[in-house]
């Protein structure tokens, strides 16, 4: 009897269960094909509150999708009972079924972007597509399929107008699609690597975070997912050695080839180039002090290189000449001591001679790497007694010669200075006061003002001073030159001759004419030489280019000496703007007076090796009269002054 009770029950539930799932599958075929009834509508795209959710599903594209093709509607919209959808329904989340990638991505990067408040963070549908269309990451039409990775990323990280707030550049988008890796996916390699092969899939995290992929005692084994041979050298070499002690100096892979614009090795602007190994790579740590100071390994490697004949040739454009990994190895660097090392005493030999056919072991004893001045060994000291003994004698034989015929030098420009009756008063006393102080304050602002912009040129190399002291230099000499502008503008106004300097230096149209005449007669078009007034064409330009220089340069100097003041009433991009004019007016001024101005007064061959007016203010009557001929007053006054002065 009791058996046969519960065959009933049995009997009973079996048939209330399989009433349930046969409803239940009903219910969901059922639910699909009346959701599409109106969501395949194209014409639907807005729900009915009017927000901009889109309502339109392709029946086909969700039949295709991975969803599509395992679930009904009602499965991830469960809360959807009846029509209309009364309330609104409730967002599908996507940890319904994939939890532990909802719990990588809300550690992750993104989610926790979104916590504080970034709204454009980039959520699942972002990377995956909508969930109506979603694609397998085998389809090669998935957003997350592998050659199509770069893309879904750059949808967000190479969008300016995404990125804008978020702390985070478009330039590493940018940077990966012009290096090897964005390149070869591009030309349709499935093996190059994408953004998720370094920084991961769900759970992306900061740099900084230990458990990252990319943070830097990973960035080896990130790496070596594609590059396992190369891994295994460098985590044997110095570098791998000391990463694994937990030195956070050594160098990783992204330090070497750079991060997001990883080129190759012979592409010349990749920063494991030949070219560049030695100042832009191996240098940014083997230059400096820092591993002098902490680890005791020497520094100045780069400047001894460049110092070197491998340096000197590379440096001249030569693409075979011996570069840090010619010697040193690439990924298996090894210090000189280990006998595995290429720059062993054992193996130099084998790794001069890649370069060197035939070398001895008497050739490979010399050093490479040679710091006279600090360097103690046997060749060094040889080198440094050597160098001292030269530069004594360069200094004593070629100063020698540089008095020697400065003297000869003096002696004959004096003869030919005297050679004419020097009669004719060029400039009075007070111009030539003027003209000096307007010299030597020239000279020294153009020496300490470009020293500043170019720390390593002679010009800084010629003072010998602190920063603080070409500081107050450079102000004072503009003070002066400023000065001797103002007393200049008094001199003008308030002399008899610098009245007449003025009405002698204002453009007129005979000018023009002397231009063309001058072009005509040194062109050989004309056998008429011009003859010019008291100041030609070319003397009163180079006048006035001086005076709009005064006021350009003094105008631009005063504003950068009181930026802070300026800053007060003015935008900083005014202070830009007198950095930029200041530097160019003075580059242009520099020029023009080595151009124009010395030729005038020292190269002519009329006038060399001087034109001796701005020591004694006197031009001979001769030369005078034969480059300012049409002066004829000042001719007469002079032969006038000369015939009195042999009278008495």
């Amino acid at each position: 009897m009791r058996l046969f009770r519960f065959l009933v029950i049995v009997f009973i539930l079996l048939g209330l269960g399989t009433a349930w799932a046969t409803k239940a599958s009903a219910h969901k075929g059922l639910a699909t094909a009346e959701c599409l009834s109106c969501h395949n509508d194209p014409t639907l795209a807005k729900d009915v509150n009017g927000t901009s959710v889109s309502l339109y599903v392709s029946e086909e594209k969700f039949k295709a999708s991975m969803h599509g093709s395992i679930f009904q509607c009602a499965d991830c919209h469960q809360d959807i009972k009846a029509f209309p959808h009364e309330p609104a329904p409730a967002k599908v989340k996507c940890a319904t079924c994939h939890a532990d990638e909802q719990a990588k991505y809300d550690n992750g990067f993104h989610a926790k972007a979104i916590k504080e408040g970034d709204t454009k963070a980039a959520t699942c549908v972002d990377c995956h597509g909508s969930p109506h269309e979603l694609l397998a990451a085998s389809d090669p039409n998935s957003k997350v399929n592998h050659a199509n990775i770069p893309k879904t990323c750059g949808a967000c990280h190479g969008q300016k107008f995404v990125m804008d707030g978020s702390g985070q550049s478009t330039l590493p988008f940018v940077s990966y699609q012009a290096s090897v890796h964005g390149k070869a996916v591009a030309a349709g390699n499935t093996s190059a690597a994408v953004c998720t092969d370094c920084h991961g899939t769900h759970e992306i995290l900061s740099a900084v975070d230990s458990k990252s992929p990319i943070f830097k005692f990973n960035v080896p084994e990130t790496c070596g997912k594609c590059h396992g041979g190369v891994k295994s050298e460098f985590m044997a070499s110095i570098h791998g050695q000391a990463l694994a002690r937990g030195n956070g100096q050594a160098p990783v892979c992204t330090d070497c080839h750079g991060i997001h614009l990883i080129k190759s090795h012979v592409d010349p602007t990749s920063s494991v180039s030949a070219q560049q190994l030695a100042k832009t790579t191996c240098g940014r740590c083997h230059e400096g002090v820092r591993l002098t100071q902490e680890f005791g390994i020497a520094g100045r490697r780069t400047t001894t290189y460049m110092a070197s004949y491998h340096g000197l040739a590379s440096e001249g454009g030569s693409s075979i000449a011996a570069n840090c990994a010619s010697c040193h190895g690439v990924h298996n660097i090894l210090p000189s001591s280990d006998p595995k090392s290429t720059i062993n005493k054992a193996n130099l030999v084998v790794t001069c001679g890649q370069c060197h056919p035939g070398a001895t072991q008497g050739f490979t004893s010399g050093r490479i790497h040679i710091d006279v001045p600090l360097s103690a060994d046997i060749g060094s000291k040889a080198v440094r007694w050597i160098r001292r003994f030269y530069l004594l004698m360069i200094g004593g034989t070629i100063g020698g010669m540089l008095l020697h015929n400065f003297l000869i030098w003096r002696k004959k420009a004096i003869a030919k200075r005297n050679a004419h009756r020097r009669i004719v008063v060029r400039m009075d006393k007070n111009q030539r006061y003027q003209h000096m102080v307007l010299l030597v304050s020239f000279t020294v602002l153009v020496i300490t003002g470009f020293a500043l912009k170019y720390p390593d040129s002679w010009f800084a190399s010629v003072l010998l001073i602190h920063e603080r002291a070409r500081g107050i230099i450079h102000r004072v000499a503009g003070v002066v030159l400023l000065g001797v502008s103002l007393y200049h503008a008094i001199y003008l106004a308030s002399r008899r001759g610098g009245r007449k300097m003025m009405q002698d230096m204002l453009p007129a149209i005979r000018d023009a004419w002397d231009i063309v005449d001058t072009l005509k007669y040194y062109l050989g078009w004309s056998e008429q030489k011009p003859q010019y007034a008291r100041f030609h064409y070319g003397e009163k330009f180079e006048y006035l280019a001086l005076v709009w220089g005064m006021f350009v340069m003094g105008a631009t100097g005063l504003a950068l000496w009181f930026k802070v003041e300026m800053g007060r009433f003015a935008p900083h991009w005014i202070i830009d703007i007198a950095t930029a004019i200041h530097f160019y007016e003075a580059v242009l001024a520099t020029l023009a007076i080595v151009v124009w101005h010395f030729y005038e007064v020292i190269f002519d061959p009329d006038v060399y090796p001087m034109n001796w007016s701005w020591y004694d203010g006197r031009m001979s009557i001769e030369h005078y009269v034969d480059e300012h001929g049409a002066d004829t007053e000042t001719v007469a006054a002079a032969i006038e002054a000369a015939g009195e002065s042999k009278e008495e």
